[in-house]
């Protein structure tokens, strides 16, 4: 189904604004047209009785003698002064119904019954404007010093009272066009000047993104509620601003903090294959001539550089910024594992650690999130298990989304260490940025984290929705 596009505020308000005046206008033009038909209707009747009360008493003593010379003089005469309400044809006949004379004896001829001409007759009571019929028959009896000598019946043409009838529902039409497109107009430039502010706002809280720039002071209207809500939007924009540089110098903290926890275990990992290659380097010093002693020695040399060189290796891309955006890889954990050996194995811990079907290019996570992730589960579950522990990894693609798992069988973590798992509880004491790292990291990439103790082991499980395919 099509969508209209949405109106905006400052043209919605006046619109609003020019129905309501519209139906008011409405409704008020209702009630005037409503009053002048009343008016019309009232003074028609007075007219019309006023008139036949004048025609009774001049044709009166025509009527009673009879006289048709007379009575069509007087009905003559009387046909051309109606004003506004001319009298389009009269007819005058006695009580039986046989016409005397008319204004139009061609129409009505002497003699002739005028019965249904009376009968389809408005009596003048019960007359009214109403519909578009242009012209009215009224019948009323002709009294004369208090008898009944005879019935009237006039045509009357009422095209001047619907004329103007027209005229003042077409002036009220207009006008109310009028009134509503001025004020229309006039309640728009005020809504839209009054509303300029709040646009101002808008395209700055449009435009925030990963930068937001407050409202300059000069552009602050002088409206003190506006003027109000301006200063609580650049408050807003110096927190973010804040927060966002206290996130970023957590996240470099945590960075190099991971990487001194670790620096111990690696220098150890390094030292000891050190000692072997300097003894390899002496021997092929004092016995380079003889390949059946040298030839051990070159292969151990070279197994002792491979592994420094993967160890090295491993730690710059876990800690190097660049890295960050380079997509996730089956790689990237087989680094992980080498990083958290040398801490395993100082802790007399066991590793129990399980790489299922990993999404490379497909699913498009960065690699340097989800090693940080993983980096910071890893070393807290090595501590939380303690001596002789054991740590457990597991990582695996399932219905759409990446899929880790880290567990130990430490005592578990601490109430305060899971609020900063799992809330934006803020560290306390300077410590626990790990576990909130974790959580920022996970929020931003989209996924969901679930915190559960289960068989006297903590578990972690991170899921991180893998992007679809452009």
């Amino acid at each position: 189904m099509m969508r209209l596009p949405a109106i905006p505020l400052a043209a919605r308000l006046p619109i609003v604004s020019a129905a309501i005046l519209g139906l008011v206008g409405l409704v008020a033009s209702q009630a005037v047209m409503g009053a002048l038909v009343e008016m019309q209707n009232r003074h028609l009747r007075e007219t019309l009785t006023a008139r036949i009360d004048a025609l009774a008493l001049a044709l009166g003593p025509a009527v009673l003698r009879e006289d048709v010379w007379e009575t069509f003089d007087i009905l003559d005469r009387a046909s051309g002064a109606g004003g506004r309400l001319p009298t389009l044809r009269s007819t005058v006949a006695d009580r039986t119904g046989t016409v005397i004379a008319s204004s139009h004896p061609d129409t009505d001829p002497v003699g002739a019954q005028l019965a249904p001409a009376i009968d389809a007759a408005v009596p003048v009571a019960d007359l009214s404007v109403s519909g578009k019929a242009a012209a009215v028959s009224v019948a009323a009896p002709l009294l004369y010093q208090g008898q009944q000598v005879g019935i009237l019946v006039s045509r009357v043409d009422l095209s001047a009272l619907l004329a103007e009838r027209r005229a003042t529902r077409a002036t009220l039409l207009a006008g109310n066009a009028v009134a509503i497109l001025l004020l229309g107009g006039i309640g728009y430039a005020l809504i839209r000047r009054g509303l300029r502010p709040v646009a101002v706002l808008s395209t700055h809280l449009s435009g925030m993104g990963d930068d937001p720039q407050p409202v300059p002071e000069r552009a602050f209207p002088r409206d003190r509620e506006l003027a109000r809500l301006f200063f609580t939007y650049n408050r807003m924009v110096d927190a973010v601003r804040d927060r966002a540089e206290t996130d970023r110098r957590i996240a470099e903290r945590e960075r190099y903090v991971s990487l001194g926890r670790l620096s111990s275990s690696l220098a150890h990992e390094i030292n000891n294959p050190l000692g072997g290659l300097m003894n390899a380097v002496d021997t092929l010093r004092h016995y380079k001539d003889r390949p059946d002693v040298a030839g051990p020695a070159i292969d151990l040399l070279d197994r002792g550089l491979r592994h420094l060189r993967d160890v090295t290796r491993a730690a710059l891309q876990t800690h190097r910024g660049d890295h960050a955006a380079a997509p996730l890889s089956a790689a990237d954990f087989e680094d992980l594992r080498m990083l958290i050996e040398p801490e395993i194995g100082r802790r007399a811990q066991r590793l129990d650690w399980r790489l299922g079907e990993i999404p490379e290019e497909r699913g498009g996570l960065p690699a340097g999130p989800v090693r940080q992730i993983a980096l910071n589960l890893l070393l807290n579950a090595s501590e939380g298990a303690g001596a002789g522990g054991v740590v457990c990894f597991a990582a695996r693609e399932e219905a759409g989304a990446l899929r880790l798992c880290v567990c130990d069988t430490g005592p578990g973590l601490p109430a305060s260490a899971v609020a900063r798992l799992l809330s934006d509880v803020p560290p306390v004491n300077g410590g626990g940025f790990g576990l909130r790292l974790v959580r920022d990291l996970t929020t931003g990439l989209g996924g969901a984290i679930d915190h559960a103790r289960r068989d006297g082991r903590t578990e972690i499980r991170i899921v991180l929705p893998l992007r679809e395919e452009a």
